[in-house]
């Protein structure tokens, strides 16, 4: 095969998976290809990929597809990410003409894979169960120069039965203190504004390294301390590693926004057991209680689903009550889809499509009603936004966000990306704010 000189990347999937990208992306780079948009050109097609549901996973196998009738120019073509490790192997079978299959926990032989494919022409596949070789994040190419992810935890250890998580990305595995603030540190120095902390389960962060003496509380107290980071996010969650130690941080430390992805995926208690989620209503319902006692203003995001396997109208009450319940200012709602590999496809899929459609589109009205709510709420209000980008340069319209993650446009100069700014809200379209610059001054700011 001849050497790649260009390469042509497309991500699916969750932040996580971006994150790995743009760690590839920087490994490619520093090899000497150049990343193109032009993906019919491109020496290289790299899809990084998505197992957590089965749209997701259908349009990449619809994609490889039509790659598959290329009979000129072929490019090499590499899968990695989740259904590299979901699928493995069998992929050559069902896309024959892909070049190499690169796991979630093998992308730092990414470059040593391509030698052997262009060495050899010879299939490569490299997959393993457990992450165990440290990756360069400080190598990785963003192309975000306000806000960027930094890794802090791989892996999920608490098998909720309807997900593919724990196969496609093995046991939790936390990164080092010291290389998270070494990286923090060094997007700091490059004039990041905006790190966003990530893993499958952040707050299990250190549990697997008792010796380290540091929980993930423990590490937001350090990395509030780097001078020249404005905010710092996270996530996601789980509700049982959400500590009270964790909600002090969020009160106390000035960096840290005050959201939480606290999802809690059903209302139904004996729906939350058959899912392995650990918890109760309840006792989630507690946790929800103490966060918004100690800090006042706090929003919360979630994660539904619906149709799950047994689950009958009264049980979805239960999780449409909750939301009712609840305000949630993020809700990513979905109808249940049995995920080969997962202890719930032992259970029949009993829950018509049409039933699950109807719970789905409920919820989906009743977030909807929320949503409005709260965005007529903020008319008047004035907010902090973090200025990340021009939206039309003709007309001076900026965008960002306020720390509680609400999309703000407004007009201003160019000159003010990367900055906070005090804006008055004045209308909404949809779920982005419009509003006016307003000089920086008394005002009680709120997010």
């Amino acid at each position: 095969m001849k050497e790649a000189k260009t390469f042509f990347m497309r991500t699916y999937g969750c932040q996580m998976n971006e994150n790995d990208t743009e760690v590839m992306v920087g490994m490619l780079e520093k090899r000497g290809l150049k990343r193109t948009d032009d993906e019919s050109g491109a020496d290289l097609l790299l899809f990084n990929t998505c197992s957590i549901r089965d749209l997701a996973e259908r349009k990449v196998m619809g994609k490889l597809g039509k790659l598959g009738k290329l009979r000129q120019n072929r490019p090499i073509i590499g899968i990695t990410g989740c259904m590299a490790n979901a699928k493995k192997e069998t992929l050559f079978k069902k896309v024959p003409h892909i070049d190499f299959v690169l796991g979630t926990n093998n992308i730092h032989e990414l470059n040593s894979v391509l030698d052997e494919v262009l060495l050899t022409g010879k299939q490569q596949a490299r997959v393993d169960m457990r992450f165990e070789h440290e990756l360069d994040y400080l190598q990785a190419s963003r192309p975000d120069k306000v806000k960027a992810y930094v890794s802090i935890i791989r892996g999920c250890s608490k098998y909720c039965t309807y997900c593919v998580v724990p196969y496609t990305r093995g046991p939790e595995v936390s990164r080092t203190p010291e290389s998270i603030l070494e990286e923090c540190q060094a997007l700091a120095d490059q004039g990041y504004k905006e790190i966003t902390l990530l893993g499958q389960n952040v707050n299990s962060y250190g549990k697997d390294k008792p010796e380290w003496n540091t929980l993930f509380h423990d590490l937001l107290y350090k990395v509030d301390s780097i001078k020249g980071i404005e905010r710092v996010r996270f996530m996601t969650s789980h509700p049982v590693d959400i500590t009270l130690n964790l909600m002090q941080a969020i009160r106390d430390l000035k960096s840290l926004c005050e959201f939480v992805h606290f999802p809690i995926q059903a209302g139904s208690d004996r729906i939350l057991h058959k899912m392995h989620r650990l918890y109760t209503k309840q006792q989630y319902l507690e946790k929800v209680q103490m966060l918004r006692e100690l800090v006042p203003g706090v929003q919360l995001g979630t994660d539904i689903i619906v149709g799950f396997p047994t689950e009958t109208d009264a049980e979805f009450q239960e999780t449409y009550d909750v939301l009712e319940q609840l305000e949630y200012s993020v809700a990513f709602l979905f109808a249940y889809s049995p995920r080969k590999g997962t202890p719930a496809m032992r259970w029949m899929d009993d829950i018509p499509e049409a039933v699950k459609d109807e719970r789905l589109q409920r919820l989906i009205a009743l977030q909807n009603e929320i949503y409005k709510k709260q965005r007529q709420d903020m008319l008047g209000q004035v907010v902090e936004v973090l200025v990340e980008g021009v939206v039309d340069s003709e007309t001076n319209s900026l965008k960002g966000r306020t720390r509680c993650w609400k999309n703000v446009v407004f007009q201003g100069p160019e000159t003010l990306v990367g900055t906070l700014q005090n804006v008055r809200i004045h209308s909404f379209n949809h779920q982005t704010m419009a509003g006016d610059l307003v000089p920086k001054s008394t005002l009680q700011i709120l997010s």
